[in-house]
């Protein structure tokens, strides 16, 4: 790089014959060898000779005369931490070079690690460690430089609220568990990293509150991630695929979130984090469905404002899963629940209609989803107004051409309202393939094949688990103690526990009575 030339101008860049040190034929192939030169050759030729590693020879004229060698790749590397700290420190303790006294000037950045042959290399400059080679041993030593342009923490878009911390994940571990250790500032946080990925080599770290979790949890976790044998991991969505309890489920049976606050309330109930590097999204286990409908901000207003916002949010679960079906049942075959005025102006709207009240609510339903995924994939700035003066526009459209009625449009609508209601994208997309499934059943049977088609949706959620415990607890199993935040909210003062079935070790969450309150 360029500031390596103006730090040494006083010093001689030069080319150290491959002939001064052959290579020692009792070493294994994979093992460093003396000459700096051979090893820049080594590592030249497995990456392809690729514009973007760094490797500079520095002859430095001291006492005892020593060439160096240095090994990055640019990019990943803090170009300022090099050049600040560890070639500042090599210039100041420039005498009597020695692997102890590079170790010694380079403590600064760090623990340096001895690496001696070509594997541990790789893995290090692959990593943003810096390689630094010493003339005449076979050794070398990796410092900890890693940097490199990243996103800054910014405020989640997929998870926002009114009231609370406006902080996300970003893209790089090591920050995201900063974010983690921030919010709980205990001994007992305890995190195990990991590499996934035999190419990708990704990092991965399982964060989880000693103490706390289930040790049966935390083993069950390690086991399923070390278990995973795959060339690369891009993604928590690609370890979520791989460790999960039910693939064909249409419900997720892991919690992901880019909130802290999330990650660090449950970890404080005894849950455990599993944190990818290169993506801003923390998976949780084990995830409950209850757990879905719950937003972070239901813990930051009171107890009587966040229970009313579950319970609309669970009026909008009924509304998004069952309202096109019990449209398409009733008008279809149980027209006498209708009163009569309203059956008469159902009956009016659809005077004229060629198609039956299922093949309608189809076409509405299906064409309002490529219009949401058309807004998701088109440019911020025009994505919003082509999927909203696209609906508006369809809509009215279809409506003036006799194509559906402006009845099927209103449901439609608010179906997909009521949708957007959900704080959990993963569920929301449950509900959206589960809602035709039971316009289908609706279509055949009526309001009997809705039935059985809950029936059959309650009887697959309890047969769920995730990572042992049961998905719909705790209602089934009903657990009469953690009722307390489930459907309703009670005051933090009254959370006095954990949820039974995540921690069975240290259950006292607090330890607060009514009793111990003012009272005005």
């Amino acid at each position: 790089m360029v500031f390596f030339k103006r730090l040494f101008q006083h010093s001689s860049y030069h080319a150290v014959e491959a002939s001064l040190h052959p290579p020692d034929p009792t070493k294994p192939l994979d093992s460093l060898t003396d000459s700096i030169v051979l090893n820049f050759e080594r590592v030249r030729d497995t990456f392809g000779n690729s514009g973007d590693i760094v490797m500079q020879t520095i002859h430095w004229d001291a006492e005892e005369p020593v060439d160096l060698g240095f090994i990055y790749i640019q990019g990943l590397v803090s170009g300022a931490l090099i050049q600040n700290l560890l070639v500042e420190q090599l210039k100041t303790d420039s005498a009597g070079f020695t692997l102890n006294t590079i170790r010694n000037a380079i403590s600064t950045l760090g623990q340096a690690r001895e690496i001696s042959d070509f594997e541990a290399l790789f893995q290090s400059i692959l990593t943003g460690q810096t390689i630094i080679l010493v003339n005449g041993f076979a050794l070398g030593l990796a410092a900890q430089t890693q940097g490199g342009e990243h996103r800054t923490v910014e405020e989640p878009t997929t998870q926002s609220v009114v009231r609370g911390p406006r902080e996300g994940f970003t893209e790089q571990i090591s920050t995201n568990t900063a974010l983690i250790r921030r919010k709980i500032k205990d001994p007992n946080l305890w995190m195990e990293p990991m590499t996934v990925g035999r190419v990708s080599r990704t990092e991965v770290a399982m964060m989880y509150m000693n103490g706390i979790a289930n040790e049966k949890l935390v083993t069950e976790a390690r086991m399923r991630l070390q278990r995973i044998d795959i060339d690369a991991i891009f993604e928590s969505g690609n370890i979520e695929e791989l460790i999960q309890d039910d693939s064909y489920s249409p419900f997720p049976t892991l919690y992901n979130t880019e909130r802290p606050d999330v990650v660090a309330a449950g970890l404080m109930e005894g849950r455990v984090a599993i944190l990818v590097d290169g993506t801003p999204f923390v998976l949780m286990a084990p995830a409950l469905f209850i757990q879905f409908y719950q937003s972070a901000e239901d813990y930051y207003q009171r107890a009587d404002f966040a229970t009313l916002l579950r319970l609309l949010r669970y009026v909008c679960i009924f509304i998004s899963l069952l309202a096109p079906s019990l449209y398409i049942g009733i008008t279809t075959f149980h027209q006498e629940l209708l009163p009569a005025s309203l059956l008469i102006s159902l009956a009016a709207q659809r005077e004229g209609i060629p198609f039956p009240a299922f093949i309608e609510a189809v076409v509405m339903e299906v064409t309002f989803e490529i219009l949401r995924e058309a807004g998701v994939r088109l440019p911020k700035t025009v994505g919003q107004a082509v999927s909203i003066v696209g609906a508006l526009v369809i809509g009215q459209a279809a409506v003036e051409a006799g194509l559906v009625s402006p009845a099927m449009v209103i449901i439609v609508a608010i179906t997909a309202i009521a949708n957007f209601a959900i704080p959990s994208f993963n569920m929301g997309i449950s509900l959206r393939i589960l809602r035709f499934l039971l316009m289908l059943f609706a279509a055949s049977f009526g309001l009997f094949g809705v039935t059985v088609g809950l029936i059959a949706i309650v009887l697959h959620l309890c047969s769920l688990r995730s990572f042992g415990v049961p998905y719909m607890s705790p209602m089934a199993p009903f657990i009469m103690s953690d009722q307390k935040d489930t459907i309703f909210r009670f005051p933090l003062w009254a959370l006095v526990t954990r949820p039974r079935l995540l921690s069975q070790k240290n259950i006292t969450r607090e330890d607060n009575a009514p009793s111990n309150k003012q009272k005005t």
